[in-house]
């Protein structure tokens, strides 16, 4: 299971109050590519057939089958910092990562390497 802090919890609910659609949560998704393999991908979107949904700090989140794997213990924040702001993900799973921080490779499975972007 994922779980979201109350940060980042805070900055999805304004982003959901902003849109129509109140079937929408947050989708937390890993796609393969990267520069380690692995990248990660957010947006907002409708649950569909064989996604698990949770429910963490008052925001609906989904995760598609594939991904969850991948995403067993991590913790999505949001940082507001000198250095800009933005989505941070803290994977256990994640046995390196790249410079950029939005890709990463598992000790078992390194994806297919790409650009990072």
């Amino acid at each position: 299971m994922v779980t979201l802090t109350e940060s980042a919890a805070e900055k999805v609910s304004g982003l959901l109050a902003s849109k129509d659609n109140p079937n929408l949560a947050l989708r937390i998704f890993i796609k393969s590519g990267g520069c380690s393999g692995f990248s990660y991908g957010m947006a907002l979107d409708e649950k569909k057939d064989n996604d698990a949904q949770y429910e963490l700090n008052g925001v609906k989140v989904v995760v598609d089958e594939m991904s969850s794997q991948y995403l067993q213990g991590a913790v999505v924040d949001y940082v507001d910092s000198l250095m800009g702001a933005g989505f941070k993900i803290e994977n256990p799973n994640a046995a390196s990562t790249c410079g950029c921080g939005s890709s990463f490779r598992t000790a078992g499975d390194a994806g297919q390497p790409g650009a990072c972007s």
